[in-house]
Formats: structure tokens, C-alpha cells, sequence
């Protein structure tokens, strides 16, 4: 039975950073993994969803269910996506055997600084209807599994405390204990680019 790593959090407070880095290693670590960015899903999956609070709460709920299928079959799901109401997350606890609730807590006036594509801006001017954090509500988790103080805390101890505790609860064998491969974010960059080309992912 694998395990799901869920990353949420305001758009711009680092969790599709934090998941790169925490699947790369999960894969360094020669463990089955797949990486679902809430982009690449909605893509596929759920492009035909809105963002209404039931819209985002389906969306979850589909990720939740892939995630649950991959568990099934040993595959060990990281997952980075807003999933910005608790009730939703929640189904996720009580479907996900193993779940694991990251929170990237970081706060609005930060992420808004961060805002390098403008998102934040543009929602504030109207722009963007349902946006989280100015027009539709971020509810914070209350039982996070994790937290990382992303406006506070380097990428690399984020990344540090997170693989520490997955290590400590023998989700993640320690570096000492297992064999290791090369695995890079070149690796994984040159499989989406793929995806692009063939329409199931946007151009970067």
C-alpha cells in the first residue's frame, strides 16, 4: 500500500517547489511515485469543472480517488493542488489510508508578493472571478500533518523537515538504508515537455 502526500496551501506559497523536490527524492530513493500538479490534472481530468466551491470540491475529490488507486497498487502519489475547503480534505483522510496533509502556511501579503504571474493582481481587479485568498475563502487546515512556514523557512529545510518525518513514521527509508538512483527535475521536466507536445499539458 503506497502513501499521498497532499500539498496545500495559497497559490504562490510554495507547494508545487516543495512537491518537486519531495517526489525527486521519493524517486531517488527507488520508490514507486507519481507526481499529480493540480494543473496537469485539472487538464486532463477536470477541465469541464468551474470554480465554484462544488466545482473545487469535485476537483479534490477526483485527485483523492486517482491517489487512492495508485495507493492500491504500491505506487506512492505527491500531490500539490490548493484543495481550499476542509470538508474536502477531509474525505481525503478518510479515504487515503495513508494521508498525508502538508500545509505550505504562508501569508496572503507574501504570496501576493511572490505573484510573478500576476494571478493575485489580476483578481484583484476583477479579472479572475473565484480566486482563492481575495474572492473565495482558503479555509486552513486544522489537523495538517505538516506545516511549513514558507515565508519563513528556506526551500531546503522545508524539504529537510518534511523527509525527516516521513522517515521517522517509515514512509521513506533513510538514505543510509536503501539503494539510490539519479533522478532529476531534468528527468521529469523533459517527460511534461512531452506531455505538451501531445496536448495534455500547457507549454512552459
Amino acid at each position: 500500500m503506497g502513501f499521498t502526500l497532499w500539498f496545500t496551501g495559497l497559490s504562490g506559497a510554495g507547494k508545487s517547489t516543495l512537491s518537486m523536490h519531495v517526489y525527486l527524492e521519493i524517486r531517488r530513493r527507488m520508490l514507486k511515485a507519481e507526481l499529480l500538479d493540480g494543473d496537469l490534472i485539472r487538464t486532463n481530468f477536470s477541465s469541464e469543472l468551474g470554480f465554484s466551491r462544488e466545482h473545487r470540491d469535485l476537483n479534490v475529490r477526483r485527485i483523492g480517488f486517482i491517489s487512492h488507486l495508485l495507493n492500491k497498487n504500491g505506487v506512492n502519489s505527491v500531490v500539490a493542488a490548493i484543495a481550499p475547503f476542509e470538508e474536502a480534505r477531509q474525505q481525503n483522510r478518510t479515504l487515503l489510508d495513508n494521508y498525508v496533509e502538508i500545509w505550505c502556511k504562508c501569508p496572503l501579503e507574501v504570496v501576493e508578493s511572490r505573484d510573478v504571474k500576476g494571478l493575485y493582481a489580476r483578481a484583484r481587479a476583477g479579472e479572475i472571478k473565484a480566486f482563492t485568498g481575495i474572492t473565495s475563502p482558503y479555509e486552513e487546515p486544522v489537523g495538517a500533518d505538516i506545516v511549513c512556514e514558507t515565508d519563513k523557512e528556506t526551500v531546503t529545510v522545508s524539504v529537510r523537515n518534511i523527509l525527516e518525518w516521513l522517515e521517522d513514521r517509515d514512509f521513506l527509508p533513510k538514505v543510509e538504508n536503501c539503494k539510490r538512483r539519479d533522478y532529476s527535475k531534468h528527468d521529469e521536466e523533459s517527460w511534461r515537455q512531452r506531455l505538451a507536445e501531445l496536448g495534455y499539458a500547457k507549454q512552459r
